[in-house]
């Protein structure tokens, strides 16, 4: 995964709690959210949090205070945190996955050992929770790993809202995966999955996953976080500043008032988000810049002489960047986002990105397209990403790849021909699960990677050959109008595109990511009869698609086409003059037909000449007649 924060001004915002078929309202900003589901149902959370950071020892206390609203119609007897700093520890299961997988990832390695492994206890992460109590009561709790365990005395009825409140102490480990403290690149503290963390329920129940080494999947809500800080350090993260006069640090608005003591204490609002992310450091600089019609950008990096230039050269791609999104997806609903120097690479999180900033121009935009298109794919339509991947990760990095051939002027045919073949690598490779396999649960790291990033982006740029490409730009609109600040699932995308299309789809919902199936399509025979020439077209793979037939004749003109598959019940719009045939139903492995022209008058006949149908042996989709 990858990979806003402040508006400047000290606006009030105005925010509802807001239910699944309720309305959002912020200053500027109201959604509906009716879902086309009438039996839908979301949980709500409200977090209001305050943590003293030492950034001596790495060490803060916090306290925290959540409201939670029980929507569904289920009463619960249990409640479950994340508890994410856990997994840095020696001995954890993330620890274990690193040293028992075959492909570790990298960054987390040193010396052929799990950096994990070698922690010493000044370095681990955690949280220690002191005291937890419902509605004023205090009740019993156990820690397991990652997760703290909460049996409640008395049970949550539906429709109830309960407060918690919860004393903790935590520790920020080295910087080993997403979070931590003092990154490759100095940064400070890279503050990511760093608060008790309620675990999402919902239709399939509770979602208490171990953090191993993904996620998100979380509770909808608004955050209210102060963060106490020693005054030296800037602060960029998830949320609306609502002190800027008593910050400075290029935040005010007015006279700056003298901070009191050795820290200042930063205090934001997030309304509508599933996660809360910020990031310090004391050498941040600080720039925005403002996308007409769009968020006020915030862009936080270190004073490093050698990447100034880069950070600033970018930041009117950023813009770029969001306009083309907000364009193709769906109108950026908030006021601010944030692109912040920090982490380990690129990762997404609310509102704003953490990047690794000592990057080439390209690289910068690059990682930037990918990570704020994910405020879309995950953030904004918060599917659950430990068990969906695909659709996060995948979505991301078709629209990431459409907006960077438009934005950098790669003037690529096909965007998407990397994420092509990168899936038939892995196809080749044997290692192939199927994409309803949950995350944490790949054999290998690489499996996992191109099933989720590529295989993922296969799935948008396939169905557009498939649906048309109009269709599929006017599905991921209706996808964002339909599912956005909610959790949909993948049967969601694909009924938001029979909408659109009229055609029935779940084949190809169950075939390409319920297996592993392969798209396999071959010209058998190419025969003359008398004036005319019959083509018998074999089906070689399981995987059943609909085909686009390009003949080419001697004199240098072109005939096109168009085989239906029968159960999609229809046929994709028309872009082009193309010669409409029968059906090919799935079952019959073979299938015939005429071309009104004899042989001798054919110089070559291809199968897909777009190369968007993911056909994994090509050498059989061309006749060639010298």
């Amino acid at each position: 995964m990858k990979h806003i924060f402040y508006a400047i001004f000290a606006l009030l915002l105005v925010f509802t709690s807001c239910k699944s078929s309720g309305t959002v309202t912020t200053k500027g900003h109201s959604k509906s959210h009716a879902s086309t589901d009438p039996t839908y149902w979301q949980q709500h959370v409200d977090y209001t949090m305050t943590i003293d950071m030492d950034v001596e020892s790495y060490q803060y206390k916090g306290v925290q205070k959540l409201v939670y609203t029980n929507n569904s119609p289920d009463v619960l007897t249990s409640v479950y945190y994340h508890l994410f700093l856990n997994a840095f520890q020696p001995g954890s299961e993330m620890d274990a996955r690193l040293q028992s997988i075959d492909d570790p990832d990298g960054r987390m390695m040193a010396n052929g050992k799990s950096r994990i492994s070698t922690l010493k206890p000044d370095e681990i992460g955690y949280i220690k929770v002191n005291s937890l109590k419902q509605n004023g009561k205090t009740i019993p709790y156990e820690t397991v790993g990652t997760i703290l365990e909460v049996k409640l005395q008395n049970p949550i009825q539906p429709g109830e809202k309960v407060t918690f409140d919860m004393d903790y102490d935590a520790q920020i480990p080295l910087q080993i995966r997403r979070s931590g403290r003092n990154n490759k690149e100095g940064v400070a503290l890279s503050m990511t999955q760093w608060y008790p963390k309620l675990a999402e329920y919902d239709f399939e129940g509770w979602h208490a996953d171990p953090y191993i080494g993904r996620e998100f999947h979380g509770v909808w809500g608004n955050f209210d976080v102060t963060i106490n800080i020693d005054k030296s350090y800037t602060v960029g993260g998830t949320g609306y500043l609502q002190n800027p006069n008593d910050i400075g640090h290029g935040y005010e608005t007015g006279t700056v008032k003298e901070p009191k003591g050795d820290k200042l204490s930063w205090h934001f609002v997030a309304p509508e988000v599933h996660d809360f992310t910020w990031a310090a450091d004391p050498d941040y600089l600080h720039d925005t810049m403002q996308v007409p019609n769009g968020p006020l950008l915030h862009f936080f990096y270190k004073n490093n002489p050698n990447i100034i230039e880069n950070w600033k050269k970018f930041q009117p791609k950023a813009v770029e960047l969001m306009q083309y999104f907000s364009s193709e997806i769906g109108q950026y609903p908030y006021k601010q986002y944030s692109i912040i120097q920090g982490g380990d690479g690129g990762m997404e999180y609310a509102m704003c990105t953490l990047i690794t900033g000592e990057r080439k121009f390209g690289s910068l935009v690059g990682v930037t397209a990918h990570e704020m298109a994910h405020t879309w794919f995950q953030f904004l339509l918060a599917s659950n990403e430990s068990k969906h991947e695909w659709m996060d990760e995948g979505f991301t990095s078709y629209i990431s790849d459409q907006a960077m051939n438009v934005i950098m002027n790669e003037k690529r045919e096909n965007p998407s021909e990397n994420a092509y073949n990168g899936y038939y690598y892995l196809v080749k490779s044997g290692k192939e699960q199927p994409q309803t396999t949950h995350s944490d649960r790949y054999a290998h790291n690489f499996s996992y990677s191109v099933a989720a990033y590529n295989k993922g982006e296969v799935f948008l740029a396939q169905l557009g050959y498939i649906i048309g490409q109009e269709n599929l730009k006017k599905t991921l609109k209706k996808y964002f109008v339909d599912f956005s600040f909610k959790h949909p699932r993948p049967i969601d995308i694909i009924r938001s595109a029979e909408k659109v299309s009229g055609l029935e789809l779940d084949w190809y919902l169950t075939d390409w990511t319920q297996t592993t199936n392969t798209i396999d399509y071959g010209i058998k025979s190419v025969t003359a009869d008398a004036n005319t020439t019959k083509v018998t077209l074999e089906r070689i793979g399981l995987m059943p698609m609909p085909l686009d037939i390009e003949v080419t004749y001697a004199n240098g003109s072109k005939e096109q086409f168009y085989i239906p598959l029968q159960m999609m019940r229809g046929e994709k719009p028309e872009t082009a003059p193309r010669t409409l045939l029968k059906d090919w139903a799935w079952a019959y492995p073979t299938y015939t037909f005429t071309i009104n022209k004899s042989k001798s008058e054919i110089k070559e006949i291809i199968i897909d000449p777009k190369e968007l149908m993911a056909d994994i042996d090509k050498n059989n989709n061309s006749f060639n007649q010298n």
